[in-house]
């Protein structure tokens, strides 16, 4: 992508707060963004698609890898997360796949998306995580589940895994989820999950929901007040002209800061 592109694409900048409502970024002055301490901090990344036909894809995670590490020098990430369609429908790519994921220089973790068929068992013995697993750093949470299965069919989360989980995190200050693919039928590839959604009423420290999946998706829907979050792509055939990935940053105050990296410019920068 030339720069001037990346110039223009910069300036696209939005700002949702708690209650669900969006503001211009320009609403804020920047120096009072930067004041602000961070306490927490994050990269989201998804649909590499490793092994597809006729697509570069050791160079995506080559570049992806580079890149979030890149970002981990200037600032250090906590850890990652890799939200789904890790490989291209064939299992046979996991183990380069997992190689090149293994060059990032803080932890990661993954979730299953439509595209990466194994079985439950065959996750955790290819990532050592199950593919529902959660996690905590201090008093925020963090719940990543499975959306699909070793036949790539689009499903709803496990509910009553995240019954199990929402409850047993219900004190923590912030709860963040991720699922490859939406389940409030917000996109044109999504799945409608009105249980999930009724679940997540119940627990107002869900903070956000990070999705995958829709490649030309990259920016924030909201339900329910919950705010969804894309990321578009680092891999595969199609979506956005760019291929990047997500910063969150967890202020002192629980603000959080969020923009895309375009891969190496800021844009679509939120407050949430």
């Amino acid at each position: 992508m030339k720069r001037k592109e990346f110039l223009r694409l910069s300036v696209s900048a939005v700002v949702l707060l708690a209650n669900g409502k969006v503001v211009k970024a320009n609403n804020f002055i920047e120096d009072e963004i930067a004041k602000k301490k961070i306490k927490l901090r994050f990269a989201v990344a998804s649909d590499g698609h490793y092994g597809e036909p006729k697509t570069d894809y050791e160079n995506y995670f080559a570049n992806v890898v580079s890149g979030i590490n890149a970002e981990h020098m200037n600032h250090p990430f906590s850890f990652s997360v890799i939200n789904g369609d890790i490989v291209h429908n064939d299992k046979a790519h996991y183990p380069s796949a997992k190689k090149a994921l293994d060059n990032l220089q803080m932890k990661y973790y993954v979730s299953q998306g439509n595209h990466d068929h194994v079985t439950a068992d065959e996750w955790q013995n290819i990532w050592n995580m199950p593919v529902n697993h959660d996690f905590a750093v201090d008093k925020n949470s963090f719940l990543i589940g499975t959306s699909s299965n070793e036949k790539g069919e689009y499903l709803c989360p496990d509910v009553k895994w995240f019954t199990e989980k929402l409850e047993a995190h219900k004190s923590q200050h912030n709860v963040f989820i991720f699922v490859h693919i939406n389940p409030g039928k917000q996109t044109a590839n999504a799945v409608d999950c009105p249980e999930f959604f009724d679940l997540l009423e119940k627990y107002k420290n869900v903070r956000a929901v990070f999705n995958g999946h829709d490649h030309d998706e990259e920016g924030i829907k909201t339900k329910n007040n919950i705010p969804f979050l894309f990321d578009a792509h680092f891999g595969g055939s199609w979506g956005t002209a760019y291929r990047g990935f997500r910063v969150v940053e967890l202020m002192k105050d629980n603000s959080i800061r969020t923009y895309i990296m375009n891969p190496a410019v800021k844009i679509n920068e939120a407050r949430i």
